[in-house]
Formats: C-alpha cells, sequence, structure tokens
C-alpha cells in the first residue's frame, strides 16, 4: 500500500514511495506563476493601454482624468497582485538591483515614471501627455520582454511574445477606454484606431501561435487554443462587426455607443482571459533530455571516446 505524503522539513508535503513524481523528461506546467502574476499582465496591460490611448485621444477635462486614474489604478493593482506572489514582500525592493539584465527591474523602474506624468495630467499638465503615452508604451513593452526572457517555456519566449503582449494591452486599453468613455469622447478616428488594434492583435496572435505550434507541448496548446478562439471570434470579429455597425447603420443614435461599449468590453474580456490562460495554464517547459544514460555493468567511457 503506498504510503502517506509526509511534510519535509519545510512544510511541503514529500512524496511516499510508489507516488509518480510530477517532474521528468516530460514536459511540467511551471507553478511559480499563479493568477497573481496573471494579475499583473492583465491589469497592467490594461492600465498602460488605457492611459496611453487616453493621452493620445483629445478627451479633455474630469473624464480624462477619470480614465488616466483608472488606468493608474489598474497598473497599480496588478503590481500589487506580483507584491502579494512573492514570500517575502519585504524583498520587494529587490527588484531594483538589475537594471542591466532584468526586464523586471525594467519594468518597476518605468512604473513610476508612468504614474507620475499621468498624475501630472489630471493636474492639468497636458504637456506631459506625450510622455505618459511613451512611459505607458514601454511598460507593456517590458511585460512582454519578461514573458520572452523566460527560455524554459516555449509559449512565452518565442521572439514575437512582446510585440503580441504590446498589441494585446493596446487593444484591450482601447476597448475599455470605449466601455468607459466611448459616449462621449468617441470620434471616428478613434473608431479606426480601435478596428486597425484589433485586427493587429488577432493577427500577432495567429502568427505566435503557429511560430511555438512545433516546441509547445501538446497540453500547453490545448490550454491556449480555447481562449485564442474566444479572442479570434468573441473578441475580434464580434467587434469588428459591432464597429461597422455603430459607424453605418446605427450611426449618430444611442445605439451606436452601445455596440461599441460592448465591442469594447468583448476585446477587454478576451484579452484578459488569455492571459490568464497563457500565464496559468500554458506555461509547460520543454523538459529535458539525457542523451546519455549510465547503464548497470557497463564500463565508464575514457574522455574523448563514447560509451
Amino acid at each position: 500500500m503506498r504510503q502517506p505524503d509526509r511534510p519535509d522539513n519545510q512544510g511541503r508535503k514529500r512524496k511516499g514511495p510508489g507516488t509518480p513524481s510530477p517532474f521528468g523528461p516530460n514536459p511540467w506546467q511551471q507553478t511559480s506563476w499563479d493568477w497573481r502574476a496573471a494579475g499583473n499582465f492583465i491589469g497592467g496591460g490594461l492600465g498602460s493601454g488605457l492611459i496611453v490611448i487616453t493621452a493620445l485621444s483629445i478627451a479633455p477635462g474630469m473624464h480624462a482624468s477619470a480614465l488616466l486614474l483608472t488606468g493608474m489604478a489598474l497598473m497599480g493593482l496588478g503590481l500589487l497582485c506580483v507584491w502579494l506572489e512573492i514570500g517575502r514582500p519585504l524583498r520587494a525592493l529587490h527588484v531594483f538591483f538589475n537594471p542591466r539584465t532584468s526586464w523586471m527591474t525594467r519594468e518597476a523602474f518605468v512604473a513610476p515614471l508612468v504614474f507620475a506624468s499621468a498624475f501630472g495630467m489630471v493636474l492639468g499638465w497636458q504637456a506631459l501627455a506625450p510622455l505618459a503615452a511613451l512611459a505607458a508604451l514601454a511598460f507593456a513593452y517590458c511585460q512582454g520582454r519578461i514573458l520572452k526572457a523566460a527560455r524554459g517555456i516555449p509559449a512565452w519566449r518565442d521572439a514575437r511574445m512582446p510585440a503580441l503582449i504590446v498589441a494585446c494591452s493596446l487593444a484591450e486599453g482601447t476597448g475599455l477606454f470605449w466601455l468607459l468613455a466611448g459616449w462621449w469622447a468617441g470620434t471616428p478616428t478613434l473608431a479606426g484606431l480601435f478596428v486597425l488594434l484589433v485586427v493587429l492583435r488577432v493577427a500577432f496572435w495567429h502568427a505566435w501561435r503557429r511560430a511555438i505550434e512545433p516546441h509547445a507541448a501538446p497540453r500547453a496548446l490545448a490550454a491556449l487554443d480555447p481562449p485564442g478562439r474566444w479572442l479570434s471570434w468573441a473578441g475580434s470579429a464580434a467587434p469588428l462587426l459591432l464597429v461597422l455597425l455603430a459607424t453605418s447603420v446605427l450611426a449618430g443614435t444611442a445605439a451606436a455607443s452601445m455596440a461599441m461599449a460592448l465591442a469594447g468590453l468583448l476585446v477587454a474580456a478576451t484579452g484578459a482571459w488569455f492571459k490568464f490562460a497563457l500565464v496559468t495554464r500554458g506555461a509547460f517547459n520543454q523538459g529535458f533530455a539525457l542523451t546519455r544514460l549510465p547503464v548497470r555493468g557497463v564500463p565508464r567511457g575514457r574522455p574523448g571516446h563514447p560509451t
């Protein structure tokens, strides 16, 4: 009979004899990053994208301030999720120690610049708009590079990952803009930009999905494909149809604003689900391979000679 799992000296369960180990040569899912890490990418992407589109739009006054504050709140919530994930929260300051090599450090340096410039806009310093937009865009880029730097995760390390994350952040932030402020700040130019970003996002997703096909584990692909299908149809095709209706048949009516708000909600929600699945469900490593195995009874080969 299999012995029950027993805790080791650190409180973790130790497998009894006969218990299959989750580790081995086959790919297994990483467990270091959970929903809290996903929350950073979701909140940070939505917030930075919303700040970019708000800073570049012509939305003036208190409504723009509310949008900027919402973007900062979402980014702050994402960073709070990361802080909660750290086993020893006081070690959070260590993230500032490696700016030359760590994209997490660079993200941490960019975040205060985003907050400062966006809050300056809230106080009325509209000249900070270009700085706020560039800093928020850099924040989203850092998030993409954080994932790409995880070389052991085939679904993350692809060269297209930074572009995909930036496209997701901009599309989802613009979707949130249309959900919150489209009824008063929406313009044909912003509608066209929204369409462009949605198309770019789904195009980058399909390019990335084709690229990881030969390398990612089948279980990773199985976990990533359902949110990918939702992103393609409910998060791309349906919003594009809604935008078409809002700018043609429904133009000038209250239903047009409702259609644009629904389109924004679909883009933001499907993007958040994709990022959650990417971090928590599709993060299988590549496993490992042993090219030479020790065999009992076979003498060890001399240096320079095969066994």
